[in-house]
């Protein structure tokens, strides 16, 4: 599986603007709703519920949120990059700048886990969210992540 098969060079925010963990919620889920066609709130509600059974903020400044939906046909990805971080309750109590939001379907099971897996793998890399954080156009920041993905194995 290639990230290229999951995010479009269109679903990356370079500067998503957001003072709060809810906040960036909100913002992926109405990003999302556009993308999948689902309502935002139901997405919302998915991210916060998964939120509720422990923070998706990894470490580092990255959160990988993600949920599972009923009627879904694929796996979806999100990028954005905050302009501030934000507070996000994440493992190593500090804030986040760098959110890859994962959308499965509820039936999903290995991919989704290997989609996640491949994320955090990218993620924990510095110079992969050095090259991310020192970017804020959309193209380059799409071409660092698929560039990076593709020259790893699932």
């Amino acid at each position: 599986m290639q990230i290229s098969e999951l995010l479009q060079p269109d679903w990356v925010i370079p500067n998503l603007k957001v003072t709060s963990k809810k906040q960036v919620l909100q913002e992926l889920a109405k990003h999302s709703a556009n993308i999948t066609g689902l309502r935002g709130r139901v997405i919302f509600d998915i991210l916060l519920e998964r939120e509720r059974l422990g923070t998706t903020g990894v470490g580092n400044g990255v959160a990988i949120p993600h949920g599972k939906l009923p009627d879904f046909d694929r796996l979806y990805c999100l990028f954005a990059r905050l302009e501030k971080p934000v507070p996000f309750d994440a493992i190593d109590d500090q804030p986040v700048d760098l959110i890859f939001l994962l959308l499965a379907p509820e039936n999903a099971g290995a991919d989704h886990l290997k989609a996640l897996a491949k994320i955090s793998r990218l993620l924990r890399e510095q110079s992969v969210c050095e090259k991310l954080r020192g970017s804020d156009n959309a193209e380059a920041i799409y071409a660092i992540l698929t560039d990076s993905m593709s020259s790893r194995a699932a």
